[in-house]
């Protein structure tokens, strides 16, 4: 029986988050805190789950191979993870792969960065490489990785997501997972080629359901459904990370001879290079955007506060674009999950029924920025106090389980706001839906998302105002103190054509 090993390790990066990133808030339990797993209980909270992790499971079980889960665990997006994080998951690999392996499978973020490593993921492969030199190697990749040298030469397979949201995420592990089977079986023999652009794109651009990016993806598609490469994938970049390594990149894998892959990496970087200009996202003041919204009719419409989005390392706790929507006297609304541990608790003692007036939110300061929390004063009825637990059946991470930490309902009467413990990003209905709110009921849904709430709320809104609110994942990159980053990069600087 062959002996497989797997492993997860997930963390996308804002170096310029205040959030605070230890190794405990890389959880196995759909929470930060708890710290990974590991073993049975691991391969438990992935199996079933729209994740790479959980492709790797089926695929093992398929080839009757024994499959070990050497550690598991994510963390929200935030700040620099502690230096110990990268220490712990690459001896917990190593570790077991001492028995024997013949294949690891491997399910990363990408866009990870430690206070003292800027390439975690790249480190990690390496000091697995120093360990099992002929060790065959998948990975599984998010689409806004940030690729470095390091992570290609150590892996012998590499796949991407193709999607944000990121609704393909099992099917992305099933290629790497695939490829790498072949390659044990002595059908293929897997070579990788690769290159990055000096391109810094916005993220409410990057998605390959829309331009500029779908054409590039789909042509990567088809190079891949067509055999004309083992696979083919295209990486967004993780923008908000001040490292060398950060840029629009693409892998392809190919059998044996690189030259028809080399050709397809020229032409999709090629097309992403000619658009370049329209990657940049154009921001406005956020009581235009308010305005705006209010002008459209009936709902509901999605209000996306991508200013501060916990899901790129944002506070969540930011109250700007909710004091505007309160002061132009929009009704019918719902808003959050907000992240205010302390609020939670001053409601959870009130009881439900309470009427209440408090500060919320405004906890952190953003000094990478120069931007003061700033509470919300604000007065209501405790509606509803939940444990924030529900299990996803949209389309992205579908059968994972969320626990936000205590949740509870502040209903003002025109804005039934939601204010939990933990941070979360609303990429679910069942953010409102498990505290008894129904969004497709309310004229206006305020959320702090930029792309991934499409994943659970287009099937009740197509209608969205993108609300440029204040916080550590603003598009406008002038703001953020660069020093790390390569330069010259588009479109902070002029970049030389000649020299790409």
């Amino acid at each position: 029986m062959q002996r497989f090993v797997t492993a997860v390790m997930r963390h996308e990066t804002n170096t310029f988050s205040p959030v605070p990133t230890p190794l405990e808030a890389f959880s196995g339990r759909g929470a930060d805190r708890g710290g990974p797993l590991a073993g049975e209980a691991a391969i438990l909270q992935c199996r079933g789950t729209n994740t790479p992790a959980a492709a790797y499971i089926d695929l093992a079980e398929a080839a009757g191979a024994e499959l070990v889960m050497a550690v598991s665990g994510s963390a929200h997006p935030s700040g620099c993870a502690e230096d110990a994080v990268i220490d712990y998951f690459a001896d917990a690999v190593i570790d077991t792969l001492q028995p024997g392996c013949d294949a690891l499978f491997l399910d990363l973020h990408g866009g990870m960065a430690t206070v003292g490593i800027d390439d975690p993921e790249g480190e990690l492969l390496a000091r697995i490489r120093g360990a099992a030199p002929d060790l065959p190697i998948a990975v599984a990749f998010d689409f806004h990785s940030n690729i470095s040298a390091l992570t290609v030469d150590n892996a012998t397979v590499i796949t991407g997501y193709r999607t944000y949201p990121h609704v393909d995420m099992y099917e992305t592990g099933s290629r790497a997972g695939k490829t790498l089977l072949r390659s044990l079986a002595g059908e293929v023999n897997p070579a990788m080629v690769w290159r990055q652009l000096p391109m810094l794109t916005h993220l409410n651009c990057q998605t390959p359901s829309r331009q500029p990016m779908k054409d590039i993806m789909d042509r990567a598609i088809q190079a891949e459904a067509e055999a004309e490469v083992l696979n083919a994938s295209v990486f967004g970049c993780f923008p908000l990370a001040d490292i060398s390594c950060v840029g629009l990149s693409s892998i392809i894998v190919c059998d044996r001879n690189t030259a028809g892959g080399a050709a397809l990496l020229d032409e999709l970087l090629g097309m992403a290079w000619d658009r370049r200009d329209a990657f940049i996202f154009t921001t406005e003041p956020v009581e235009v955007s308010i305005a705006h919204a209010k002008s459209l009719g009936s709902g509901p419409i999605i209000l996306a506060d991508h200013g501060d989005v916990c899901g790129s390392g944002g506070t969540q706790d930011v109250m700007a674009v909710l004091a505007e929507v309160m002061r132009q006297g929009l009704t019918n609304v719902c808003a959050g999950p907000y992240f205010d541990p302390i609020v939670v608790a001053e409601l959870v003692a009130a009881g439900v029924g309470a009427e209440v007036t408090l500060a919320l939110g405004g906890r952190m300061d953003m000094p990478a920025i120069g931007l003061k929390g700033e509470p919300l004063e604000i007065s209501g009825r405790v509606r509803r106090i939940t444990d924030g637990r529900f299990t996803i059946t949209g389309p992205m991470m579908t059968g994972v389980m969320v626990d936000m930490g205590r949740t509870v309902v502040l209903d003002t009467g025109e804005v039934e706001i939601v204010i939990s413990e933990q941070r979360h990003e609303p990429f679910d209905v069942g953010c409102f839906t498990h505290a008894g709110i129904d969004p497709a009921r309310k004229d206006y849904i305020l959320i702090k998302s930029r792309q991934h709430f499409r994943a659970g709320f287009d099937a009740i809104t197509e209608r969205v105002v993108m609300v440029s609110g204040p916080g550590i994942t603003t598009s406008d990159y002038e703001k953020f103190p660069w020093q790390k980053l390569r330069r010259p990069i588009h479109p902070l600087d002029l970049v030389n054509t000649n020299e790409l």
